[in-house]
């Protein structure tokens, strides 16, 4: 039976990281279609599409799959899809909260799936604003400690733009403008230093402390969310200390 379980957790793990990555691709392809339905097929005179393809690449979203998404957005293949954007405010356990975004071609499917999901998960729809207003639009770029120090990373954006840069477990989180968001990685990568993600996000500078049951319920939710097909991304004020997520961990 040990041996059962063993290979039957295994291949739930697989199935998740399977369920992620195609999550992860039809995200960029979406991000792909947009941009070139707004500003046409040629990245070269498009950088919103250059932009969405360099990101889609970076993720190992296909090349086949990517051309056909430059074509659907652009209208070559005569079934050109539109897509809408729509921003929906939750509250979740112990006073946190979360923004997410949507990128739908169906407004009615996708409230009725958030809805579901947040109820379902225990969360609460809130009132337009009455959550967006504790987030900023900020560039964050992610940067693997990889023996550096904060000064390090410092010394290669002082001169991009950058707003602040944080101290994480394994990396470090640079901050800034989003129109400068590209100048920093640019900073980053002339220096020689590896860029593990870049994205434009709303960020809180108020952070929620969840206890070990808050985030159990907190994850619920975010997972929840996250598994739809029309969010693109969620955003959140809740904070796991190190103490929770490894009592996460032994309790998985």
């Amino acid at each position: 039976m040990a041996g059962h379980s063993k290979w039957a957790n295994t291949k739930h793990r697989k199935a998740a990281v399977d369920a992620k990555r195609a999550k992860i691709n039809a995200r960029y392809i979406k991000q792909i279609e947009v941009a070139a339905r707004n500003g046409g097929p040629d990245p070269a005179g498009n950088p919103a599409l250059d932009l969405a393809v360099s990101k889609a690449k970076k993720n190992s979203v296909p090349n086949d799959n990517i051309d056909r998404a430059i074509k659907r957005g652009a209208g070559l293949t005569g079934d050109a899809v539109e897509y809408e954007e729509i921003m929906y405010e939750v509250r979740g356990p112990q006073g946190s909260a979360l923004l997410v975004e949507c990128l739908t071609d169906n407004r009615n499917r996708a409230a009725s799936e958030v809805r579901v999901a947040v109820t379902r998960s225990g969360g609460t729809v809130a009132d337009p604003g009455s959550v967006a207003y504790m987030f900023q639009r900020k560039g964050v770029v992610s940067v693997p400690k990889e023996g550096l120090t904060e000064d390090d990373v410092l010394a290669a954006v002082l001169e991009a733009g950058v707003e602040e840069v944080i101290e994480h477990e394994e990396t470090f989180e640079v901050q800034s403008e989003p129109q400068d968001l590209q100048e920093v990685v640019k900073a980053l990568e002339d220096a020689g230093l590896a860029v593990e993600s870049d994205e434009v996000e709303f960020v809180s500078d108020v952070k929620v402390d969840l206890d070990l049951d808050a985030a159990k319920k907190f994850l619920k939710l975010h997972d929840a969310l996250e598994d739809l097909d029309d969010v693109q991304n969620v955003h959140t004020n809740a904070d796991l200390s190190a103490d929770t997520l490894a009592a996460l961990d032994a309790e998985s």
